[in-house]
């Protein structure tokens, strides 16, 4: 039985009651508008809200960019809605599902019930939707009124991918009836087809090793896409949830949407993974890429963000010949919900859809509670008054987080066995924030919205691989966040103020002092302004000094990895793992998985003595209840600033 494009029972006979897209207006007899409507990376985001930091936010929410769909698909006489991948998980409802509610058979997901309700026509699987097992993944997708396919995942492989056991369907060619410029129904078969980056394998090895196996995206696509139309697919749709990235193939690609939308016989690629908008200037120097004309590779592309920020949307021209269908021509864009002020406010530019959130009303109301009880314990306060004068408990939690992240990451690769260190820097610090700005929690139970506390962004987790040397070099661009003091100084001032608190990494895993007397290597920038200047001494790792050629495992944050604040060794050349997990998520697992966590300040950094001098520097008042317990550093109370802040003083 065939369906109409517009899945809403939307004729030709009522376009004159609306603002019809020109592509419609101007489509002849056998010639039809079709608009391909994208969701993508909505990570379990139904509802407006950021659970973590407890409140609403017009920047989030499938129930918003449904508000964007319904207005599309009264736009044009024929509408295709699909999602490219990572919806089951993501945000505290996701969590919650999966590590409390939990999926019985019979049981709809809420967000698999919010898509439901607007009647998607497909989906492929990101690689999110393997992070809680597959036994979860299979019961999920059991409640999809859509068919969801992935092309390159396999229960077992066979001499090629066309004899493989997939895991789910490879693609699904779907019958429906397209209306034409004259208002004449003709029908047409549509392919989808999806693809997930292989290194899934890796990501999550516990819950994949032995039971499925991945095909390089490119290998699947060769392979698939001319059978679909060896079977009639009239046009052919890739679901990639594989980033956009470069344009020459190599094996095991992650972000191979490039390539692949150069495989013969695709009419138009939706892409995801990255968390970014297409067509946009984020990828406006990459070979193959038209960010004017919305193409790679000359193909029709989209990319609707994440969290349902956008909308991706591709509108087709299809002329109708005697070999059915073909593109004449397109347009692509991504459409946001909501607009960034100068003042840094936002405007919604979209409402929310009732039925969509009616689908999870009950499960977002318990994932309020959840994110609102205890998942954990700390046997030590958690607070960020000192993070900037000593080794302090809020970061070193971050750190060993990360540590105990990635040292699962690095089994079984070429990384495994080397040491790994963890960089970290904190983020509530004070600063512009006022003096309330720090992380303050009492130990005892820690809460999921604690975590927001402790991190701030949504940035995902990565490694790089570096020498003792250039450990003592990203220590050294850190260290610019003190002025320099000068023997016998007497209440110096002793933080730089133009220098950001989350450019002040601490590296755990090593020991060292910073020698306030040498000027800074680096000015705030980051560039080398003292080549020899030596503020980081002593350096030690395992009781013995740093050996400068030694390598070493880094974990650190995308923004870091990828030359954020501008540090010597952190860059893409030297990265050797890109997470698909944000640190937030891994510090909620670490805490779940412990139990119980002991933050406390192991002291691997302080000052060294610089002769007769004292310092100031001011923090948030409540943190005199904690002054002396900072490991290192003896710490004296210096009065009110006239801002709020408090003074404190420290002997060097």
């Amino acid at each position: 039985m065939s369906l109409t494009l517009t899945r809403r029972g939307f004729l030709a006979g009522t376009a004159g009651m609306i603002a019809l897209h020109p592509f419609s207006v101007r489509a002849a007899a056998n010639q039809a508008h079709l608009r391909i409507m994208e969701t993508t990376d909505l990570h379990v985001h139904v509802f407006p809200y950021d659970y973590y930091a407890d409140r609403p936010t017009d920047q989030v929410g499938l129930s918003r960019t449904a508000d964007l769909i319904n207005g599309i698909r009264a736009e044009a006489t024929n509408a295709l809605l699909l999602d490219n991948g990572d919806f089951l998980q993501g945000n505290p409802m996701g969590d919650y599902i999966a590590y409390e509610r939990g999926m019985k058979e019979g049981d709809t997901h809420p967000i698999i019930a919010a898509m439901n309700t607007l009647g998607y026509d497909a989906s492929t699987l990101g690689n999110h939707e393997f992070n809680y097992g597959l036994d979860f993944l299979v019961k999920s997708l059991a409640g999809a009124n859509f068919p969801v396919v992935c092309a390159n995942i396999a229960k077992s492989l066979g001499a090629s991918p066309r004899e493989d056991e997939t895991f789910l369907p490879p693609y699904v060619i779907v019958e429906r009836e397209i209306v034409d410029g004259a208002g004449n129904s003709h029908p047409i078969r549509i392919g989808f087809i999806g693809f997930v980056p292989p290194q899934v394998m890796t990501w999550d090895r516990r819950h994949l090793e032995g039971n499925v196996a991945a095909r390089d995206i490119l290998e699947a696509a060769r392979a698939w896409v001319p059978q679909m139309r060896e079977e009639g697919a009239d046009i052919v749709i890739a679901l990639s949830h594989s980033g956009i990235g470069a344009a020459d193939a190599s094996d095991g690609m992650e972000n191979a949407s490039v390539p692949l939308a150069a495989v013969e016989g695709i009419d138009a690629i939706l892409t995801g993974h990255n968390h970014l908008v297409f067509p946009s200037s984020a990828f406006a120097e990459l070979a193959g890429v038209d960010i004017e004309k919305g193409t790679l590779m000359g193909t029709p592309a989209t990319m609707g963000g994440f969290w349902g920020s956008h909308m991706g949307l591709i509108d087709l021209m299809l002329e109708r010949d005697g070999a059915g269908w073909r593109v004449l021509s397109h347009v692509s864009e991504a459409r946001p919900i909501y607009k960034r002020n100068e003042d840094r406010t936002t405007t919604a530019l979209a409402e929310d859809v009732p039925a969509v959130l009616a689908a999870a009303q009950m499960e977002h109301d318990e994932t309020l509670a959840y994110v609102r009880r205890a998942v954990g314990k700390t046997d030590a306060p958690l607070h960020s008054y000192f993070a900037l004068v000593a080794d302090d408990p809020s970061v070193q939690i971050v750190s060993n987080a990360q540590v105990w992240y990635i040292a699962q990451m690095m089994a079984g690769t070429e990384h495994e066995g080397l040491p790994i260190l963890s960089a970290a820097a904190p983020f509530k610090a004070g600063g512009r924030g006022g003096p309330e700005y720090y992380t303050d929690v009492a130990a005892g139970d820690v809460a999921i919205k604690n975590v927001a506390d402790l991190y701030l962004y949504p940035n995902t987790v990565r490694a790089v691989r570096i020498t003792g040397a250039t450990v003592k070099d990203w220590l050294e661009r850190s260290a610019g966040m003190f002025n320099q003091i000068d023997v016998g100084a007497q209440d110096a001032p002793l933080l730089n103020p133009d220098f950001p608190s989350y450019n002040f990494d601490v590296i755990d895993g090593v020991e060292y002092q910073i020698d306030l007397s040498q000027p800074s290597k680096f000015d705030n920038k980051g560039n080398p302004i003292n080549p020899e200047a030596n503020r980081i001494v002593n350096l030690m790792f395992d009781g013995q000094p740093i050996d400068p050629a030694q390598e070493f495992i880094v974990a650190t944050n995308n923004y870091r990895a990828s030359g954020g604040g501008n540090f010597p060794g952190a860059n893409d050349s030297t990265v050797v793992f890109d997470g698909p997990d944000t640190n937030r998520d891994v510090i909620v697992r670490y805490i779940v998985e412990k139990g119980t966590v002991s933050p406390r300040a192991d002291g691997n950094w302080r000052f060294a003595p610089v002769d007769g001098a004292t310092v100031i520097f001011e923090t948030g008042p409540n943190g005199a209840a904690y002054a002396a317990e900072v490991p290192g550093v003896s710490i004296e109370e210096a009065g009110m600033a006239d801002t709020g802040f408090a003074r404190f003083r420290i002997s060097l």
